[in-house]
């Protein structure tokens, strides 16, 4: 089972943690593992590459363990754009979760 575990400090979602496989099918074979990492490089690359933030946001990744923390000192611009971008991804998630309870936990810290 995968784990998603948002980090919210107030109404600002800090970051995520993503963790284990979800077991739908062989590593390799897994079309739900694929659809979060897909999503979690999307957020990585949108926010990392595209906003060319001056202080790159974190992102560590190990087997089956991937977590990605926002800077606190973003000016309004970029971090709004963060929490549109945060906030889509845990809908995404969510959404995976329901469709697939028995493979995906969200949770929100």
């Amino acid at each position: 089972m995968t784990t998603v575990t948002f980090h919210s400090e107030g109404s600002r979602i800090a970051g995520f943690e993503m963790q284990g496989h979800s077991g739908y099918a062989p590593l390799g074979e897994d079309i739900v593992c694929a659809a979060l990492t897909s999503a979690v490089r999307l957020t990585d690359h949108a926010v990392n590459d595209v906003l060319g933030l001056e202080a790159p946001v974190k992102v560590r990744e190990k087997d089956a363990f991937l977590s990605l923390k926002l800077p606190k000192a973003l000016d309004q611009t970029n971090e709004s754009i963060c929490q549109a971008l945060m906030a889509a991804l845990m809908l995404h998630c969510v959404q995976l979760a329901e469709e697939h309870p028995e493979n995906i936990i969200v949770l929100e810290v």
